[in-house]
């Protein structure tokens, strides 16, 4: 039944793929629709990092967590080196959760 399932769903999305290649010049968006469409895609990418960062399964992540994304994100800003805002936020988050906040 699982082999099933993981086949049924391979098709489907390769289906879904192939029919977006395939009908793209049949189909015309109207103008207001193409202009929301990288937003949408940058809207969905937003919602699946901020629920990585705020989310551990079901429950809320603690505020350890958000901490360290919230220094990562504010040296990312600042235009630091990649390396420097992945340390600093492990670090923020290593050191609140030391300190004993969850």
């Amino acid at each position: 039944m699982l082999i099933a399932t993981i086949i049924v769903l391979g098709v489907g999305t390769y289906t879904l793929r192939l029919s977006g290649v395939l009908l793209r010049d049949r189909l015309v968006l109207s103008e207001p629709v193409q202009r929301l469409l990288p937003m949408a895609a940058t809207t969905l990418l937003a919602a699946l990092a901020m629920t990585a960062a705020l989310m551990e399964g079901a429950a809320f992540a603690g505020a350890a967590r958000p901490a360290g994304v919230a220094v990562g994100a504010l040296l990312a800003w600042r235009r630091a080196p990649f390396v420097l805002v992945v340390v600093a936020a492990a670090a923020t988050a290593a050191l609140l959760r030391l300190a004993g906040v969850p």
